[in-house]
């Protein structure tokens, strides 16, 4: 009976020097890298060193107890950060056990004990020191000859890898002729004999104990889900928690964070095989069930279920989705748990609005159920997702507010970090929606304050969430409407150092990088450029894609093909319900019609797109129809009319509008003010040409802000006409040679200037 416990409970497995007396619950064991920690303990308490060196010493401790093996250069180098003279010392220490005899170290464990006993010991019993001490003693005493020996062996090669840095082929003979299975009787792969020992390898290839798997576990769940920069890539991180789960395998909290890791790759299969396997060993295990009494193991069922659901709807499944929610909602209603059902039913409101359906009803009961059941995680998320939607539908911005000073009140009440910078970033989303430029950038300022604050008061980098991204990308989109392309530009370098390729987030400044070039190559009249950044766009936003591809279609004149891409535009904007986009559709469209000479057709359209604008409180988008409506009543003959209409839309286009718009504006209001002058009298006549000059400078000192020659262009051609009708022969001289020049520059696709807005 006793040959048979010890083969299922204490069956040694030996990998480069590291002997574990159990498989099945990775406790303690003895590694070369601990017995180096032992060195570095016994080191700091027999060292004459400053109080600042013993300080920074101490602090360096913890850490190296709970964080995974090191090779020996990289421990020598961190603790030379500290100490230089401890560092020497430890490495002298680990050399003559590596160089010296067996009996070496069996003295150097002897002499351990002495640290914590007697009647004025140098460490506590009790303490973490004390209690790491008296672990790697009772582990090593624990051991067999044979094991000791394999030990011993160990440390050479830990002493020798770092000394000589061997190659791959001298790693492999050296495991060889070191490890004997048959001899010790233990059951060991032949690859992992067959490894070599590689500096570079953060875990030595060994097996962690408990308390070093959950530090490394947390530790890095915790770097995915607030900064994932500082995380190990995905490769390095899948890597580590194969070799983890390699001693370990059920070890439920390594395949959730493997689920994780699967996730940033967008690896379906991986993630969903990960996701099973966590909750398969949570059930065989029985830490759910002890955890929560008989409900433990349905408890993990129907959580399961939820968890494959949410799964599913990230990857866009939505039907899998909806059928593993009905799973969840049925083993939950059976075992009567209600705070499952309300994270199911705030899944199913969110899968209600992906597929296209209306979930403010959902929204609304889901709200209601996560108040009464005290959830407020869940509730502000409801009211969050009930602002967005009232938003789309056209609520006015005071509402909207008072709605997320509800939610608000939640997070400082419940000190839900995560949540306050979510709802910051929805604010500056909604500012902007509705066209109000400076509070979108206040509300960004005020996001990027509370993290700066945050990273001050407790020495950590900011936090690199989805909402820290979203403001960021805001700003870099507001710096590039005014001109700044180069501060658009270090926003978004910071962006990629944040968030890089292989995150979750960095559709988000791919999207956005790939807009601003856009418009920076269309302002510029490099009609080619901005073609080929269509495929990126389309492929990170479909809409948005196809409005840019019927954009540059537009400016180049090819207007068949640019009305095929709108009207497909259209229908599907009016079945994503995407108010937003389906004006700026309409938009486009008026303005084709307007090209060809349609101003009666265009009109009807122009007025739609005002009222749906007014209804969805869309200011800014009301204030760029005015302009589009103003431009057709220039080319039907009513400049009076027209220029009654533009003072409702110049003032929040000069406050909130981009630069371009800016001088879209003056430009149109100064061709106004000349078709309106043409029945005054020759004074008055006389003061509006130069009225409408002012107008022309200003517009003109936009367009050299963003550096739009064809815009300026045209302005330099109108000026000297006007000039010439003033009888200001020197001006109108230097507007025709300036607008020469541009010409000679510039391509020309035969647009009349008066047409175009």
């Amino acid at each position: 009976m006793a040959n048979v416990h010890e083969s299922l409970y204490f069956n040694p497995m030996m990998t480069n020097g590291v002997v574990q007396a159990n498989v099945f619950s990775i406790k303690n064991f003895v590694t070369p890298y601990k017995i180096a920690l032992l060195v570095l303990l016994d080191e700091i308490t027999s060292a004459q060193i400053t109080l600042v060196e013993r300080r920074r010493l101490n602090k360096l401790i913890l850490p190296l107890l709970q964080g995974p093996d090191m090779t020996l250069s990289q421990l020598i180098n961190t603790i030379e950060e500290c100490c230089s003279q401890v560092a020497s010392a430890v490495y002298i220490r680990v050399q003559l056990i590596a160089e010296g005899e067996l009996k070496d170290m069996e003295e150097f464990f002897f002499a351990v004990p002495s640290a914590y006993n007697g009647t004025e010991p140098e460490v506590q019993k009790t303490s973490v020191v004390g209690l790491f001490l008296r672990h790697m003693v009772l582990a090593y005493n624990k051991l067999s000859f044979s094991q000791v020996y394999k030990l011993y062996t160990g440390l050479q090669r830990y002493f020798q890898c770092d000394k000589k840095k061997p190659t791959v082929d001298a790693g492999t003979e050296n495991d060889m002729e070191l490890t004997d299975t048959e001899e010790l009787g233990t059951v060991m792969e032949k690859e992992e004999l067959e490894l070599p020992l590689r500096s570079e390898d953060a875990f030595c290839r060994g097996p962690l104990s408990q308390k070093q798997a959950e530090y490394f576990l947390t530790q890095q769940a915790y770097l995915l889900k607030n900064d994932e920069n500082r995380a190990l890539s995905p490769s390095a991180l899948q890597k580590d928690l194969n070799n983890l789960l390699k001693f370990n395998p059920d070890f439920a909290e390594a395949h959730y964070l493997s689920y994780l890791n699967s996730l940033r790759v967008q690896d379906v299969f991986s993630s969903t095989h990960s996701l099973l396997h966590f909750f398969d060993r949570l059930i065989l295990t029985g830490s759910d069930s002890k955890s929560n009494g008989d409900e433990g193991h349905g408890r993990s069922l129907r959580y399961a279920a939820l968890n494959l659901a949410a799964l599913h709807c990230r990857f866009g499944h939505y039907q899998q989705a909806k059928l593993a929610l009905q799973e969840a909602i049925r083993v939950a209603q059976e075992s009567n748990d209600h705070v499952c059902l309300q994270h199911c039913l705030s899944w199913l409101a969110l899968l209600e609005e992906k597929t296209g359906s209306d979930s403010s009803v959902l929204l609304e009961h889901s709200v209601k159920k996560a108040v009464q059941f005290s959830l407020p995680y869940l509730a502000s998320l409801g009211i969050q997702s009930l602002v967005q939607q009232r938003a789309y539908s056209g609520k006015t911005a005071n509402k909207l507010m008072e709605a997320l000073k509800d939610s608000d009140m939640l997070h400082w009440k419940h000190s839900l970090s995560e949540l306050i910078d979510i709802s910051i970033a929805q604010k500056t989303a909604i500012w902007g929606m509705f066209g109000q430029s400076t509070m979108a950038f206040l509300q960004a300022q005020i996001l990027l304050s509370m993290n700066s604050l945050e990273a001050m008061n407790s020495s950590t980098q900011q936090s690199n969430t989805e909402a820290f991204a979203v403001v960021l990308c805001h700003l870099a989109e507001l710096h590039a409407e005014q001109g700044c392309f180069a501060a658009a530009s270090e926003i978004l370098k910071h962006l990629k150092e944040r968030f890089p390729p292989h995150s979750s987030h960095a559709k988000l400044w791919m999207l956005f990088d790939q807009k601003i070039q856009f418009d920076k190559a269309m302002s510029d009249g490099k009609y080619h450029v901005a073609e080929s950044l269509v495929t990126g766009i389309t492929a990170l936003n479909h809409m948005e894609g196809l409005y840019r591809k019927a954009l540059v279609w537009k400016a180049q004149n090819q207007t068949p093909e640019a009305c095929k891409v709108l009207q497909t535009l259209l229908i599907l904007c009016q079945k994503r319900r995407n108010t937003e986009m389906l004006i700026r559709v309409i938009l486009l469209i008026s303005e084709l019609y307007c090209r060809s000479s349609c101003h009666t057709v265009a009109l009807p359209l122009l007025l739609k797109a005002l009222a749906l604008s007014r209804e969805y409180q869309l200011q800014y988008l009301a204030s760029e129809t005015i302009l589009h409506l103003a431009c057709s009543q220039l080319m039907l003959g009513i400049p009076e009319q027209a220029l009654s209409i533009l003072h409702m839309a110049i003032e929040p286009i000069l406050a909130h509008g981009s630069v371009l718009d800016k001088g879209r504006a003056m430009f149109l209001t100064a061709k106004c003010q000349v078709a309106s002058a043409a029945a005054l009298s020759h004074d008055l006549r006389k003061e509006a040409l130069q009225s409408a000059i002012q107008n022309l400078n200003e517009a003109k000192a936009y367009f050299v802000e963003v550096d739009c020659k064809e815009r300026m262009r045209d302005v330099f051609y109108f000026q000297a006409r006007l000039f010439h009708s003033l009888g200001n022969l020197q001006e109108r001289n230097k507007c025709a040679m300036l607008f020469r020049q541009l010409d000679q520059e510039l391509p020309s696709h035969g647009v009349p200037l008066i047409t175009r807005l």
